[in-house]
Protein backbone atom coordinates (compact mmCIF):
# COMPACT_ATOMS: atom_id res chain seq x y z
CA UNK A 1 0.00 0.00 0.00
CA UNK A 2 2.60 2.58 1.08
CA UNK A 3 4.86 1.84 -1.89
CA UNK A 4 2.01 3.02 -4.13
CA UNK A 5 0.81 5.97 -2.01
CA UNK A 6 4.05 7.57 -0.80
CA UNK A 7 5.37 8.76 -4.18
CA UNK A 8 2.16 10.78 -4.56
CA UNK A 9 1.78 11.74 -0.88
CA UNK A 10 5.32 12.00 0.53
CA UNK A 11 4.37 14.01 3.64
CA UNK A 12 2.41 11.32 5.48
CA UNK A 13 2.94 11.16 9.23
CA UNK A 14 3.90 7.92 10.95
CA UNK A 15 0.33 7.55 12.19
CA UNK A 16 -1.08 8.04 8.69
CA UNK A 17 1.40 5.55 7.26
CA UNK A 18 0.38 2.99 9.87
CA UNK A 19 -3.32 3.59 9.16
CA UNK A 20 -2.92 3.24 5.39
CA UNK A 21 -0.85 0.09 5.95
CA UNK A 22 -3.71 -1.45 7.93
CA UNK A 23 -6.26 -0.95 5.16
CA UNK A 24 -5.35 -4.01 3.06
CA UNK A 25 -5.49 -6.57 5.91
CA UNK A 26 -8.63 -5.00 7.39
CA UNK A 27 -10.52 -4.95 4.10
CA UNK A 28 -9.35 -8.46 3.22
CA UNK A 29 -10.62 -9.74 6.57
CA UNK A 30 -13.98 -7.97 6.40
CA UNK A 31 -14.51 -8.62 2.71
CA UNK A 32 -14.25 -12.36 3.39
CA UNK A 33 -17.24 -11.98 5.75
CA UNK A 34 -19.26 -9.24 4.04
CA UNK A 35 -18.64 -8.67 0.35
CA UNK A 36 -18.25 -4.89 -0.07
CA UNK A 37 -15.58 -5.08 -2.80
CA UNK A 38 -15.67 -7.64 -5.61
CA UNK A 39 -13.47 -10.70 -5.02
CA UNK A 40 -11.34 -9.84 -8.06
CA UNK A 41 -11.01 -6.17 -7.20
CA UNK A 42 -9.85 -6.62 -3.59
CA UNK A 43 -6.40 -7.42 -5.02
CA UNK A 44 -6.36 -3.90 -6.48
CA UNK A 45 -7.49 -2.14 -3.30
CA UNK A 46 -4.54 0.28 -3.18
CA UNK A 47 -5.01 1.72 -6.69
CA UNK A 48 -8.69 1.14 -7.53
CA UNK A 49 -10.09 2.27 -4.19
CA UNK A 50 -7.59 4.02 -1.90
CA UNK A 51 -5.55 6.01 -4.44
CA UNK A 52 -8.71 6.68 -6.48
CA UNK A 53 -10.33 8.21 -3.37
CA UNK A 54 -7.25 10.31 -2.66
CA UNK A 55 -7.42 11.91 -6.11
CA UNK A 56 -9.87 14.33 -4.49
CA UNK A 57 -7.03 15.58 -2.28
CA UNK A 58 -5.01 16.50 -5.36
CA UNK A 59 -7.74 18.90 -6.48
CA UNK A 60 -9.02 20.15 -3.11
CA UNK A 61 -7.66 20.99 0.32
CA UNK A 62 -10.07 21.07 3.27
CA UNK A 63 -9.71 23.34 6.27
CA UNK A 64 -9.64 22.05 9.84
CA UNK A 65 -13.19 21.74 11.13
CA UNK A 66 -14.74 21.33 7.69
CA UNK A 67 -17.72 18.97 7.49
CA UNK A 68 -17.90 16.56 4.55
CA UNK A 69 -20.63 14.06 3.66
CA UNK A 70 -19.70 10.90 1.75
CA UNK A 71 -22.93 10.02 -0.05
CA UNK A 72 -23.32 6.32 -0.85
CA UNK A 73 -19.95 5.41 0.66
CA UNK A 74 -20.21 1.67 -0.02
CA UNK A 75 -17.28 0.13 1.82
CA UNK A 76 -15.96 3.54 2.87
CA UNK A 77 -14.71 5.22 -0.29
CA UNK A 78 -13.74 7.96 -0.70
CA UNK A 79 -14.44 8.81 2.96
CA UNK A 80 -12.04 6.56 4.89
CA UNK A 81 -8.86 7.30 2.88
CA UNK A 82 -9.65 11.04 2.97
CA UNK A 83 -10.33 10.90 6.72
CA UNK A 84 -6.85 9.44 7.22
CA UNK A 85 -5.33 12.18 5.08
CA UNK A 86 -7.34 15.00 6.72
CA UNK A 87 -7.54 14.10 10.44
CA UNK A 88 -8.86 17.55 11.41
CA UNK A 89 -11.81 17.35 8.99
CA UNK A 90 -15.10 15.73 10.04
CA UNK A 91 -16.58 13.05 7.75
CA UNK A 92 -20.06 11.56 7.82
CA UNK A 93 -20.35 8.44 5.67
CA UNK A 94 -23.80 7.16 4.68
CA UNK A 95 -25.07 4.25 2.64
CA UNK A 96 -28.43 2.59 2.11
CA UNK A 97 -26.97 -0.90 2.68
CA UNK A 98 -26.62 -1.70 6.36
CA UNK A 99 -23.97 -4.43 6.04
CA UNK A 100 -21.67 -2.02 4.18
CA UNK A 101 -22.03 0.57 6.94
CA UNK A 102 -21.15 -2.10 9.49
CA UNK A 103 -17.85 -2.68 7.66
CA UNK A 104 -17.20 1.08 7.56
CA UNK A 105 -17.85 1.34 11.31
CA UNK A 106 -15.61 -1.60 12.16
CA UNK A 107 -12.73 -0.43 9.97
CA UNK A 108 -13.00 3.17 11.23
CA UNK A 109 -12.89 1.87 14.82
CA UNK A 110 -9.88 -0.36 14.11
CA UNK A 111 -8.04 2.63 12.61
CA UNK A 112 -9.12 4.85 15.54
CA UNK A 113 -10.57 7.42 13.16
CA UNK A 114 -12.27 9.79 15.58
CA UNK A 115 -13.24 12.10 12.69
CA UNK A 116 -15.57 9.54 11.04
CA UNK A 117 -19.24 8.84 11.70
CA UNK A 118 -21.05 6.21 9.64
CA UNK A 119 -24.82 5.84 9.36
CA UNK A 120 -27.26 3.55 7.54
CA UNK A 121 -29.18 6.17 5.54
CA UNK A 122 -30.33 6.79 2.00
CA UNK A 123 -29.55 10.18 0.47
CA UNK A 124 -33.17 11.32 0.55
CA UNK A 125 -33.41 10.45 4.27
CA UNK A 126 -30.66 12.84 5.34
CA UNK A 127 -32.08 15.66 7.47
CA UNK A 128 -29.03 17.86 8.00
CA UNK A 129 -29.80 21.10 6.13
CA UNK A 130 -26.96 23.55 5.78
CA UNK A 131 -24.45 21.38 7.61
CA UNK A 132 -21.81 20.41 5.05
CA UNK A 133 -19.08 22.24 3.17
CA UNK A 134 -18.91 19.57 0.48
CA UNK A 135 -20.76 16.41 -0.49
CA UNK A 136 -18.54 13.63 -1.87
CA UNK A 137 -19.60 10.74 -4.05
CA UNK A 138 -18.08 7.89 -6.06
CA UNK A 139 -20.11 6.18 -8.76
CA UNK A 140 -23.48 6.53 -7.03
CA UNK A 141 -25.74 8.43 -9.46
CA UNK A 142 -25.67 10.96 -12.34
CA UNK A 143 -24.41 14.45 -11.51
CA UNK A 144 -27.81 16.14 -11.76
CA UNK A 145 -29.32 13.76 -9.20
CA UNK A 146 -26.31 14.04 -6.90
CA UNK A 147 -26.58 17.83 -7.04
CA UNK A 148 -30.31 17.69 -6.27
CA UNK A 149 -29.63 15.58 -3.17
CA UNK A 150 -26.64 17.70 -2.13
CA UNK A 151 -27.92 21.26 -2.43
CA UNK A 152 -30.18 21.28 0.67
CA UNK A 153 -27.35 19.87 2.77
CA UNK A 154 -24.74 22.48 1.90
CA UNK A 155 -23.68 25.25 4.24
CA UNK A 156 -24.41 28.79 3.01
CA UNK A 157 -21.12 30.21 4.28
CA UNK A 158 -18.10 29.43 2.08
CA UNK A 159 -14.75 28.82 3.80
CA UNK A 160 -12.67 27.22 1.05
CA UNK A 161 -11.08 28.27 -2.23
CA UNK A 162 -14.00 26.66 -4.05
CA UNK A 163 -17.58 27.51 -3.02
CA UNK A 164 -19.41 24.73 -1.21
CA UNK A 165 -20.67 22.05 -3.57
CA UNK A 166 -20.50 18.53 -4.90
CA UNK A 167 -17.25 16.63 -5.53
CA UNK A 168 -17.72 13.38 -7.46
CA UNK A 169 -15.38 10.70 -8.78
CA UNK A 170 -16.52 9.88 -12.31
CA UNK A 171 -15.35 8.03 -15.42
CA UNK A 172 -15.96 7.90 -19.15
CA UNK A 173 -17.79 10.48 -21.25
CA UNK A 174 -19.04 13.18 -18.88
CA UNK A 175 -20.60 15.53 -21.42
CA UNK A 176 -24.17 14.13 -21.18
CA UNK A 177 -24.10 14.34 -17.38
CA UNK A 178 -22.75 17.89 -17.39
CA UNK A 179 -25.30 18.93 -20.03
CA UNK A 180 -28.08 17.56 -17.81
CA UNK A 181 -27.13 19.86 -14.92
CA UNK A 182 -29.58 22.69 -14.12
CA UNK A 183 -29.91 25.37 -16.79
CA UNK A 184 -28.82 23.00 -19.59
CA UNK A 185 -25.45 22.55 -17.95
CA UNK A 186 -25.11 26.18 -16.92
CA UNK A 187 -24.33 25.20 -13.31
CA UNK A 188 -20.67 25.97 -12.67
CA UNK A 189 -18.62 22.79 -12.91
CA UNK A 190 -14.99 21.87 -13.31
CA UNK A 191 -13.45 18.58 -14.43
CA UNK A 192 -10.00 17.41 -13.31
CA UNK A 193 -8.44 14.42 -15.17
CA UNK A 194 -6.95 12.11 -12.54
CA UNK A 195 -4.27 11.01 -15.02
CA UNK A 196 -2.57 14.40 -14.56
CA UNK A 197 -1.60 13.28 -11.03
CA UNK A 198 -1.42 9.48 -11.11
CA UNK A 199 0.39 7.47 -13.79
CA UNK A 200 -1.42 4.11 -13.39
CA UNK A 201 -3.41 3.07 -16.52
CA UNK A 202 -6.51 2.60 -14.33
CA UNK A 203 -6.90 6.38 -14.13
CA UNK A 204 -7.21 7.02 -17.86
CA UNK A 205 -10.65 8.57 -18.48
CA UNK A 206 -11.28 8.96 -14.76
CA UNK A 207 -12.02 12.38 -13.30
CA UNK A 208 -12.69 14.44 -10.20
CA UNK A 209 -15.76 16.55 -10.96
CA UNK A 210 -16.76 19.64 -9.00
CA UNK A 211 -20.21 21.23 -9.25
CA UNK A 212 -20.95 24.41 -7.30
CA UNK A 213 -23.90 23.98 -4.99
Amino acid sequence: MLSILQPYFPGLSERQQAQFDQLAPLYSEWNARINVISRQDIEHLAVHHVLHSLAIAKAFTFQAGAQLLDLGTGGGFPGIPLAILFPEVQFILIDGTGKKIRVVQEISAALELTNVQAAHRRAEEIKMPGRFDFVLSRGVAPLDRLLLWSQPLLRKQHRHAYPNGLIALKGGNLQPEIAALPGNGAAYSEVFPISQWFSEPFFEEKYVVYVQG
